[in-house]
């Protein structure tokens, strides 16, 4: 077996291959490591025949969408999956064949209602169904704390005990551990009475995810991140210095334009001289009369820079092709000491 496992802030993913065929699986992809997974694939000569995600996440952003397109290869999850975009969706105790290896999923509702497990060899892939020292959490959507304790008491417990664990998470900076070691250490694991069990789960309090409304929209619908979006963004526009614009501002003005998009309080409370205003959420419907020379060089600008890159891209497809983004934006500017307007 091929494999190879990735870390982002807690979030853990993993590659798995088959050594004879170099067909391979990529489990719980996270969105910020797409460029690490494509760079693994290829060191490995492998082609990836199915992306998975073990449930809906609520804490990442999964990547499983993006690499099905890049990869070509299905996107898998459980079949209650609220998502639109899974390509084949599994049931308990379906296998996929990965060359000579044979991923076995385990339906194990509890987290979610569309957790599933995925055992290959010695291995079980558990998501946030059983973690290092922990079990995943029941108090987001579709978790419920009697079916979480069904599927570890009445199913993954009773795997081998050698069989090692690869969870979805940990925050500690641990690979892997053993469904024995579980069973032996797991405090969360030492409550064997269903009742116990499930007190100990309601009772946790724990604190929301950081990103959990957008996670779960981006999860549950196949949509875009706001991160996403401006990467997107910024992958289709140019960017324009301070330095350089501060020699450039001054000249002929109708050889360049300095668009700044904020609201009309920050351009007034003060501006790169000479700047013109259009705020951002005029931007589509004023276009035509405030900017009627398509052949203008443009330098679109903001708070912080992040809006004046998603309105570069935006002018870009209105046909400005001479538009870039001010790197840094306003606040950028009137830290490196240069001159405002007010």
């Amino acid at each position: 077996m091929i494999f190879e496992a990735f870390a982002a802030g807690g979030c853990r993913s993993y590659l798995v291959g088959c050594e004879a065929t170099r067909s391979a699986a990529l489990i719980d992809p996270e969105l910020t490591l797409i460029d690490h997974y494509v760079g693994a694939t290829a060191k490995h000569g492998l082609h990836v025949r199915y992306v998975v995600d073990t449930h809906t996440h609520a804490d990442h952003f999964s990547a499983s969408r993006e690499l099905g397109r890049i990869m070509s290869a299905p996107v898998v999850m459980h079949r209650l999956s609220p998502a639109p975009y899974p390509d084949l969706r599994l049931d308990d105790g379906d296998m996929l064949a990965v060359g000579q290896l044979r991923l076995k999923a385990l339906h194990t509702p509890g987290h979610t209602r569309d957790s599933l497990c995925l055992v290959v060899d010695d291995r079980v892939f558990t998501g946030d169904t059983l973690l290092i020292g922990g079990t995943g959490r029941t108090d987001l959507p579709s978790g419920n704390p009697e079916a979480l304790f069904e599927s570890l008491f009445g199913k993954l417990l009773k795997l081998p005990h050698a069989m090692l664990v690869f969870p979805a998470h940990d925050y500690k900076g641990r690979a892997s551990s053993t469904i024995g070691a579980e069973i032996a250490g797991n405090p969360r694991l030492q409550k064997t009475d269903r009742a116990a069990f499930v007190e100990m789960m309601e009772t946790l309090d724990l604190a929301a995810p950081t990103h959990l409304t957008e996670a779960l929209r981006t999860n549950m619908s196949g949509g875009k991140s706001v991160a996403q979006l401006l990467a997107e963004a910024g992958a289709r526009v140019a960017f324009m210095s301070l330095a350089e614009l501060r020699e450039r501002i001054g000249g002929d003005g109708r050889d360049l334009v300095v668009l700044d998009i904020r609201e009309p309080d920050a351009f007034s409370a003060g501006h790169i001289p000479g700047a013109h205003h259009l705020p951002r959420g005029q931007l589509e419907l004023r276009v035509n009369t405030e900017l009627p020379d398509p052949t203008v060089r443009i330098v679109t600008c903001c708070e912080f820079g992040k809006i004046s890159t998603l309105a570069a891209a935006t002018l870009r497809e209105l046909g400005f092709q001479r538009v870039a983004a001010l790197d840094g934006g306003v606040s950028a500017w009137r830290e490196a000491g240069f001159p405002l307007e007010s």
